[in-house]
């Protein structure tokens, strides 16, 4: 496993990049706007760290703006922990077996979502191609939120 990056949401992109980039001192290392989405994803890295997260797009910390204005309440402007995994299918069978709440399945062999016992999202990303759709993943619904 993995650490890829921290996702938080935010609600002015401008304020949010003067903050991390021009005082805090982090650096933009890729930036992705989503017209159909109506969202922007900036990935920002430490000075120490860009190289590395150029090369490995980690460890980064992920800021999410959503183009539509929206409150953030209890904690939603945080949005979670990402890991990339060798064999996504493995993990999420051994999180099941062991009474984990698989939220979002990996039904496309690529990405899941669990939850922490303190309600804290946890991203699964399959390592390098997803992997061919199998059950009882590709058949099982979302479960709560993520």
């Amino acid at each position: 496993m993995r650490y890829l990056h921290t996702m938080v949401r935010v609600a002015d992109l401008d304020a949010a990049l003067d903050f991390y980039c021009t005082k805090l001192g982090l650096v933009q290392t890729r930036r992705m706007d989503h017209e159909k989405g109506r969202f922007s994803l900036v990935f920002l890295a430490a000075p120490q760290d860009e190289a590395r997260a150029q090369a490995e797009r980690a460890p980064l910390i992920e800021l999410t703006y959503n183009w539509d204005p929206e409150t953030y309440a209890g904690g939603r402007n945080f949005g979670h922990l990402a890991f990339e995994v060798d064999d996504i299918f493995a993990l999420c069978a051994r999180l099941q077996d062991a009474g984990v709440t698989i939220n979002r399945p990996p039904r496309d062999g690529h990405m899941a979502f669990v939850r922490s016992p303190d309600g804290i999202s946890i991203e699964l990303l399959q390592k390098g191609e997803p992997l061919a759709p199998q059950e009882p993943w590709a058949s099982m619904a979302n479960s709560g939120a993520w």
